[in-house]
C-alpha cells in the first residue's frame, strides 16, 4: 500500500490544501501551486536584498526584480521542454503558468550526433509559446537551460543560436553536474527524514544523474554525484525497436539493464563503503522524473495523473520493481491503453523502468519518494535566493525579458 506524507508534512514540503493540479508528468497550465523556496536574505522597502545597497553595481534599482515580480524557469530536456512561472510569496513561491511539450529534440541523435531538422522544429515552436508566455506573465528574470541533447550534439550551439535568433531565449547548456544541482534544490524537501546520507536520482531523455547527498537544516550537502548517458529516449534508441513476443522484449529489457549497470559500476563502487555501512531500513531514496511519476501512478490506479496525490508519495520499492518488470513484458498497444501512459510514453516507459530497476540495485532502499519537480524549480529557488541580483547568480544564465 501507497503511503502519503501527513497533511503537515506536505505543508512543510511548499503545498497547501487547496492547491491546484498541474496535468500531469507534462505538466499544463492549472491552479497556482505553492512551493518552498529557500530563506531570504533579508529586504529593504523594495524588495532588494539590504547588502545590494542602493544600486548595487552601478544598475538602477528599477532593473532589479521585486517581491512581486516574476520569474522564470525553462528546462528543454531532451524529450520535453518544460516552463514554470512564479512570484516569490513569502518563503514560498506561487506557480503563475507553466507549459510542458514532448519536443523529443534527441530523436535520432544516438543513431547521428546531431539534432535533426525536425525535432528542432519542435522545440523551437514550443519555446516560441514560451517566449509569448514571458511576456503575458510579465517575467522580468529568467534562466534557461538546456541538456544533455544539446551537450551531446554536434550541431548543438548552432541549434542554441537559432533559438535565440527565433524566439528571443538564450539558452544555457548546462554541464551534467549542474544538472544535478538543480535537480537536487528543486526536490530535495520531499526527501523522508531521517539520519545518514541518501540518493536523489532523475531519469531524464538523455541520461540520468545520481547524487549522493548528506540532509542539513537547509540544502543538502553533496556527498558524489554520477551522470551517464542514458535516458528514456537514449537507452530506448541504442537498444532498437522492441521486437515480436515476450520473450524478444524480455532479451531486450535484460540489454538495457546490462548498460545502465555497466555504466553505474565506477559509481557503485565508490558508494559501496556507504551504502554497507547501514541498515537497508535506514536508506533514503527520491526520484524525480516522468517515469517515477508514471509508475506511482499506475501504483494508485489512478485514472488520470493528479499531480497533488503523486508529488510527495512514499511508494514500497518492490512494488515500483514489480510494475516495472510486469510493464516490460507488455506489448506496446496494450502499455498505450494504461491510463497516465497514452501513446507518447508508451514506447518509452520500459527503458525508463530498466534505469529505475538498476537505481534499486545500486542503492536498495525500501521506499521510494517520488517528486512531481526537479530542474525548474531548482532554477527557481536560486532565482529567488539571488533577490535577482547579477551580483548573486551568473549574468550569463539570465535573460532581462524585454517588452
Amino acid at each position: 500500500m501507497a503511503e502519503y506524507h501527513p497533511p503537515a508534512m506536505r505543508k512543510e514540503a511548499g503545498y497547501s490544501e487547496a492547491e491546484g493540479r498541474s496535468g500531469g508528468p507534462e505538466d499544463s497550465p492549472g491552479s497556482p501551486i505553492p512551493h518552498q523556496a529557500p530563506h531570504h536574505a533579508p529586504r529593504d522597502a523594495g524588495g532588494l536584498p539590504k547588502e545590494c545597497g542602493p544600486a548595487p553595481d552601478g544598475l538602477p534599482r528599477r532593473h532589479y526584480v521585486g517581491p512581486r515580480q516574476a520569474y522564470a524557469a525553462i528546462d528543454l530536456g531532451t524529450n520535453n521542454c518544460r516552463l514554470l512561472i512564479a512570484r516569490p510569496s513569502g518563503g514560498n513561491f506561487v506557480v503563475i503558468d507553466a507549459f510542458s511539450r514532448v519536443v523529443r529534440l534527441g530523436e535520432g541523435l544516438a543513431q547521428t550526433g546531431r539534432l535533426s531538422d525536425e525535432a528542432m522544429d519542435r522545440a523551437v515552436e514550443a519555446l516560441k509559446v514560451c517566449a509569448e508566455k514571458l511576456k503575458k506573465r510579465n517575467v522580468h528574470l529568467a534562466r534557461s537551460v538546456a541538456t544533455e541533447a544539446c551537450r551531446r550534439a554536434s550541431n548543438g550551439m548552432a541549434f542554441i543560436e537559432r533559438v535565440r535568433e527565433e524566439t528571443g531565449i538564450h539558452l544555457n547548456v548546462i554541464t551534467a553536474q549542474e544538472e544535478a544541482r538543480l535537480a537536487v534544490l528543486g526536490c530535495h524537501i520531499l526527501l523522508e527524514s531521517g539520519e545518514g546520507p541518501a540518493m536523489i536520482f532523475d531519469i531524464g531523455g538523455g541520461s540520468t544523474e545520481l547524487v549522493l547527498i548528506e540532509s542539513s537544516p537547509t540544502v543538502p550537502r553533496i556527498l558524489d554525484w554520477h551522470s551517464v548517458p542514458y535516458g528514456v529516449v537514449s537507452l530506448s534508441e541504442t537498444c532498437g525497436p522492441e521486437g515480436d513476443g515476450e520473450d524478444a522484449r524480455i532479451e531486450r529489457y535484460s540489454a538495457m539493464r546490462g548498460l545502465v549497470r555497466d555504466a553505474f559500476a565506477e559509481f557503485a563502487t565508490r558508494i559501496s563503503p556507504t551504502r554497507t555501512s547501514r541498515p537497508i531500513t535506514e536508506l533514503r531514496l527520491l526520484g524525480t522524473s516522468g517515469t517515477v511519476t508514471t509508475l506511482a501512478s499506475l501504483h494508485l490506479d489512478l485514472p488520470q495523473y493528479d499531480r497533488r496525490a503523486v508529488d510527495g508519495l512514499i511508494v514500497p520499492s518492490q512494488d515500483m520493481r514489480a510494475i516495472s518488470e510486469k510493464l516490460s513484458t507488455m506489448a506496446p498497444e496494450q502499455r498505450r491503453e494504461l491510463p497516465c501512459i497514452g501513446r507518447e510514453r508508451a514506447d518509452l516507459v520500459v527503458a525508463g523502468c530498466a534505469i529505475l530497476e538498476t537505481i534499486l540495485d545500486l542503492w536498495p532502499a525500501d521506499r521510494l519518494g517520488v517528486a512531481d519537480r526537479g530542474i525548474r524549480e531548482g532554477i527557481l529557488r536560486s532565482l529567488m535566493a539571488s533577490g535577482g541580483h547579477p551580483g548573486h547568480a551568473a549574468r550569463s544564465v539570465l535573460q532581462r525579458v524585454d517588452r
